[in-house]
């Protein structure tokens, strides 16, 4: 009643891998056994589990039963395979489906002694990637229970509550002594590698992370569960009415470093999304939690840059004062010097900290122009200076 037709995952390569996969998986379907072809059936054999060879590892995992069979699995296939293909590149990919389908093998041999078709130990495998990579995107379903109609279900929910969970370890537990097709041993094999492969590359940095896959939230989890000792904070500079020395003095609010940091993810999080405004809303509630705290250095920027663009030049100023604080080395800090000094120069009348923030970045700046306009901005700011 439930079929997944659409993802929210937008592509930045074709995958040709993942459509090779297609692309043979149909034709050994027609020629072995749409035609009945017994040369090509003795050259693909399936797996025979009871006493299998090991090029079988490979070969059962281009025959399937029947059309249906076929149909089923390339359509999840096509679903979660362009995905993954996208994110691994189509040689890595490739090489991580057979693998799949060979470890699924391995797991369905090791408790059955029948013989077994089809690719589902592999996209098994590739679902779970795709779980991994992608645990908050929207999977679009077709739903017909005497309607027919679609709707949206986050990954997390369809692949591990669903798909996972329900269809192959409670579904077949509650239907036991019902004669079945269905290879769940190798199923679950395939989630099992698909799953800890996926991660294992994610946390040691042989794909791309990023703030939305799962090792992004279980790092998450782990920080707001108790590691707030480890927390990677770097004082601020306060608002105009506090000084820094009264900041600096304040002791650390135990209490507030964890709603402060659950917030600083939720920045990291509408901010990728693009939903400037709540970011900001929840970027003031931060600092009114905990005025130490300073986002990533980009995220930081962005912010700083969203005040600017909305002429809220105080809190523009004190966005850029936080990130040259919290990140004095990074390559941009002069330039965000100038734009500090320009704000506090052109739009905030608080010369002394536009002379500070210009004669920095005079000093530092590369491009011609831009140290050229710190230095006219320098000259003007120090004619308003107040007498000493």
């Amino acid at each position: 009643m439930l079929l997944p037709i659409g993802t929210d995952v937008r592509l930045h390569s074709p995958p040709i891998g993942n459509w090779i996969l297609i692309g043979l998986n149909v034709l050994v379907y027609l020629i072995a056994d749409g035609m009945d072809n017994p040369a090509v059936q003795a050259a693909i054999p399936p797996l025979h589990a009871g006493l299998p060879s090991l090029h079988e590892y490979l070969t059962y995992q281009f025959r399937h039963g029947d059309v249906t069979h076929l149909l089923g699995n390339m359509l999840f296939l096509w679903i979660f395979g362009n995905a993954v293909c996208d994110r691994m590149g189509s040689l890595n990919y490739v090489i991580f489906y057979l693998s799949s389908g060979v470890v699924a093998g391995v797991a369905f041999s090791s408790a059955n002694s029948s013989d077994l078709v089809g690719a589902s130990g592999s996209i098994a495998a590739v679902t779970t990637a795709f779980l991994v990579f992608y645990p908050r995107v929207h999977i679009t379903l077709l739903l017909w229970f005497f309607i027919v109609t679609t709707l949206q279900l986050p990954a997390m929910l369809l692949i591990g509550l669903k798909i996972i969970l329900w269809d192959n370890i409670i579904s077949p537990r509650l239907d036991q002594g019902v004669a079945t097709n269905v290879a769940y041993s190798a199923h679950l094999g395939g989630y099992a590698f698909g799953f800890l492969v996926s991660m294992g590359l994610l946390w040691i940095r042989a794909l791309p992370r990023n703030q939305f896959d799962m090792v992004a939230i279980v790092k998450r989890w782990q920080r707001r569960s108790g590691m707030v000792a480890q927390v990677d904070f770097t004082p601020a500079r306060p608002v105009r009415s506090v000084t820094a020395t009264e900041v600096a003095s304040r002791p650390i609010d135990a209490a507030a470093v964890a709603p402060a940091l659950q917030l600083r993810e939720d920045i990291v999080d509408r901010l990728a999304e693009r939903d400037m405004n709540e970011a900001v809303r929840l970027y003031e509630q931060m600092l009114q939690l905990d005025p130490r705290m300073v986002l990533p250095r980009n995220q930081q920027l962005e912010v700083g840059n969203y005040y600017a663009q909305n002429q809220r030049y105080a809190e523009a100023a004190r966005a850029y004062e936080a990130f040259l604080a919290a990140y004095p080395a990074a390559a941009d800090a002069a330039r965000v010097q100038l734009f500090a000094g320009l704000l506090y120069n052109r739009y905030l009348a608080d010369y002394p900290r536009a002379v500070t923030h210009l004669k920095r970045a005079v000093g530092g700046l590369n491009v011609d122009s831009e140290r050229q306009m710190a230095a006219q901005e320098l000259a003007a700011a120090e004619i308003r200076l107040p007498p000493q």
